[in-house]
């Protein structure tokens, strides 16, 4: 339920169009929904801008089908992250409208005629070290596109070549925000942080060879940049590192 729903609720109950009875029905699940095991949050659209995200990892199939109609139903945007190829090609059998996108890991629906409200003062800028941590952006990229906030994507730009940070660095320098995503040693937010006067949001990634232990190396090489105005999120979490981007932009 967002906030555009809801006035059309109140405004049909208004108008003598909606009983008393059907209104009460209608805003009966606005707090939350209990289904089997799963307890799902309606009233996250309407308090904080973004609907409720399902994590996929962990759940099974028939988990995310439950929670994915539960959701459709309501009319709002849906993102399921970490979600296996398997995984997702047989939630799609039961679910044949929902999209895969394989490189995010993540499966998403968003009605194509929604109204995007101009909320935004600009776009966040995704930056990513390699090629290999694509995933991650594109996880990130992905949930800004759903908030709908305007995102550009400058990836395979890392410390191995500067040269390529600093081709791109005047269009990095109009975002309102950027994420700057990172493994191996995780020194790529300090530098763009050195460069620009925005917010960082940092994100390591598990991308690396043996001493990146799973990306904690690059996670406490961020954690300790010299470089003022970075924040750091967990390892691999372009979800996170996204909202907050988001929020960052908002007017």
């Amino acid at each position: 339920m967002d906030r555009d729903s809801l006035l059309k609720l109140m405004h049909e109950f208004k108008e003598g169009c909606l009983s008393t009875e059907d209104f009460l029905k209608k805003i009966n699940f606005l707090p939350f929904e209990r289904i089997s095991h799963h307890c799902i949050d309606h009233h996250r659209f309407l308090r904080k801008g973004l609907p409720e995200v399902i994590y996929g990892a962990g759940k099974t199939p028939k988990d995310i089908i439950e929670i994915s109609i539960n959701v459709l139903e309501k009319g709002v945007p849906l993102l399921v992250t970490r979600v296996s190829p398997k995984k997702a090609k047989k939630v799609i059998s039961k679910i044949n409208y929902i999209n895969y996108k394989g490189d995010a890991r993540c499966l998403h629906w968003y009605n194509p005629e929604r109204v995007i409200p101009e909320n935004f003062r600009g776009y966040v800028s995704i930056v990513t070290a390699g090629s290999s941590d694509k995933s991650v952006a594109e996880e990130a990229g992905l949930t800004l596109e759903l908030i709908g906030c305007p995102v550009r994507k400058f990836y395979d730009i890392g410390v191995a070549g500067l040269h390529r940070l600093l081709h791109n660095i005047d269009e990095i320098s109009c975002s309102k925000a950027v994420i700057v995503i990172a493994g191996m040693d995780g020194v790529l937010p300090s530098i763009v942080s050195g460069l620009l006067d925005l917010p960082i949001i940092a994100v390591p990634t598990s991308v690396g060879y043996g001493a990146n232990l799973g990306g904690i190396s690059p996670l406490l090489t961020m954690l300790n940049s010299c470089s003022p105005g970075i924040s750091v999120v967990n390892i691999d979490n372009g979800f996170g590192a996204a909202v907050t981007a988001a929020y960052i932009n908002k007017k």
